[in-house]
């Protein structure tokens, strides 16, 4: 089968593998479509994976075969796959089945090879049927919207104003999830003019060019000189945290929802002075990733202008360099399937 393979080498690499073999408890899922995650970025990048890694999470896909014990969707069946969990660990009894160290599989970012293939093979638990009225492309970007959804809970906070730093995918999509949520106003920091742009007509009140802003300057301006409740820090920057905490009303929360694999600096005092909470979020549940399949179904959520790139898959290693490396892409979405 045709499939994308990380090299540390090479890089992306487009070749054909064997077909993944089944055992009794797995299901095979024919892949339609996968979205390119910031974190698939980050992990190329940081050269930590292991060659003949196939990368690829935010995938839908029609399950194709299953042995008859299997309990889940039949085959036909259109679904979006999540990581398994145990349910029985602290961190599961604790609402945190992402962080479960018992039985936490997943595909393209653990254990398991990902969907940049034709083929993938799953678990049943990792199975999460879509909607009849939500397409493929929706559905493939439900993970992104559940990981934004899932900074807004780590955050704790139900309304308020909002700062969003760094207007890629995830940031983009807390615009949109906070909107939906009431909060406001909604600010976006992001240097680069077309997604500030679409920041503005996704719903955000007040957008920021911090290449040719002073953003704390401006946020003050913006908020008389309170600051934002919550700030999220989106942009991968590890200056942006002490930015965040600079912005924050205080006791307003800070929360970390991109993935920075480098160390940063923070001065202590300025988290003493406002009382500001200072948190993280990783990953998402599959509650959440129902919650935006429900809203996608129900009209409130539509993912789709947040794809800029529309790739078949093995296109994907040039587009890597010339679009997705360069920040030139918001959404890079490939296909596997005869139709856009």
């Amino acid at each position: 089968m045709k499939a994308v393979v990380y090299y540390r080498s090479k890089g992306l690499v487009a070749e054909d593998v064997p077909m993944p073999g089944l055992e009794a408890d797995e299901v095979l899922v024919k892949v339609m479509k996968v979205g390119f995650c910031g974190s698939d970025h980050s992990l190329i990048e940081s050269k930590s994976l292991k060659d003949g890694t196939i990368l690829g999470h935010e995938v839908s896909g029609i399950v194709m075969e299953n042995d008859k014990q299997v309990k889940g969707p039949k085959p036909g069946s259109r679904v979006i796959i999540r990581p398994t969990f145990c349910g029985r660990c602290k961190d599961c009894q604790a609402g945190r089945p992402y962080l479960c160290q018992i039985n936490r599989r997943s595909i393209g970012i653990g254990d398991m090879q990902g969907g940049f293939a034709e083929y993938v093979k799953v678990y049943p638990q990792m199975l999460i049927p879509i909607p009849a009225g939500v397409d493929l492309e929706n559905a493939a970007l439900a993970e992104p919207f559940a990981a934004a959804l899932h900074g807004i809970r780590c955050s704790d906070k139900k309304a308020g104003s909002a700062l969003i730093i760094g207007g890629g995918t995830i940031g983009l999509a807390l615009a949109m999830l906070l909107k939906i949520l009431g909060f406001g106003p909604i600010a976006v920091s992001e240097p680069v003019k077309e997604k500030r742009g679409l920041a503005k007509n996704l719903g955000a009140d007040i957008v920021i060019n911090p290449s040719k802003e002073d953003i704390v300057g401006r946020v003050l301006d913006e908020t008389k000189g309170l600051g934002f409740d919550t700030v999220f820090e989106c942009s991968g920057s590890q200056k942006s945290i002490q930015t965040g905490i600079d912005t924050a009303a205080k006791g307003g929360t800070v929360c970390v929802v991109s993935i920075i694999m480098a160390e940063a600096s923070i001065i202590p005092v300025t988290l003493n002075f406002k009382e500001v909470w200072l948190t993280g979020s990783y990953s998402n549940t599959h509650e959440e990733n129902i919650k935006c399949l429900e809203w996608m179904e129900e009209g409130k959520l539509d993912a789709r202008p947040l794809i800029t790139d529309r790739i078949e898959l093995d296109e994907l290693p040039f587009v890597y360099m010339q679009r997705i490396k360069t920040g030139k892409a918001i959404k890079v979405m490939t296909y596997l399937d005869a139709e856009i």
